[in-house]
């Protein structure tokens, strides 16, 4: 499936780490002293989008009394001190080797703030598989368009010969904005029922991408 590639784009977060019930634990702390409806696996599956302030309103927030910012803050703040919890997705080094052994480049594009981004890869030893790992400059997660096209621009592949890999909707509206294919995971951060919509192809695991 993936050897007609020149190029494979990853996801990070959902796609590489498996950080969703960590997240799902954290939004919980924030709704449950506010007397909001806490969630649960599957709730937050069916819920969460990006920009990631459209799912803070969807849950239930009040932003007249607290800001986006302010909410935003007290749950990145606690996402990263916890964040080396979580671990990559199984088989995920072993998967990355196999593309490189097949020639293909890969890089990651995430909606994460770099400086992190960059910890957490050299965390986990991956990094020697990215010729571009790219994240934003800032910690609420508005979304990552602009910078696949700027990526894009970097690798100069034609049509078809990119493919990205995630987990979410906004995944696949990456890929077709920047004129890549797109193949999106039902483990992650969003349910299987969610990203079948989109007509992209869905997997139930990283292993089923080959």
């Amino acid at each position: 499936m993936i050897k007609k590639y020149k190029h494979i784009i990853w996801d990070w977060n959902g796609t590489l780490m498996n950080d969703v019930d960590l997240c799902v634990e954290l939004i919980n702390q924030l709704l449950e002293p506010r007397g909001l409806k806490i969630l649960t696996r599957e709730d937050y599956r069916n819920i969460f989008t990006v920009p990631v302030r459209d799912y803070y309103a969807n849950v239930g927030f009040d932003f007249s009394k607290e800001t986006f910012e302010y909410l935003g803050r007290l749950w990145i703040d606690e996402y990263e001190r916890r964040k080396f919890e979580c671990g990559l997705y199984d088989g995920i080094t072993r998967i990355l080797e196999r593309i490189n052994k097949l020639g293909i480049g890969q890089s990651i594009l995430s909606a994460y703030a770099q400086p992190t981004l960059d910890l957490m890869v050299e965390h986990y030893g991956i990094k020697k598989y990215f010729t571009h790992i790219v994240g934003l400059d800032n910690i609420y997660a508005a979304g990552k368009i602009h910078l696949g096209i700027d990526l894009m621009k970097k690798l100069g592949n034609g049509k078809g010969e990119t493919l990205i890999i995630g987990d979410m909707i906004h995944d696949f509206e990456v890929a077709q904005e920047i004129g890549a294919d797109c193949i999106l995971l039902a483990s992650g951060h969003q349910s299987y029922e969610r990203l079948v919509n989109t007509g992209a192809k869905v997997v139930e695991s990283v292993e089923q991408i080959f």
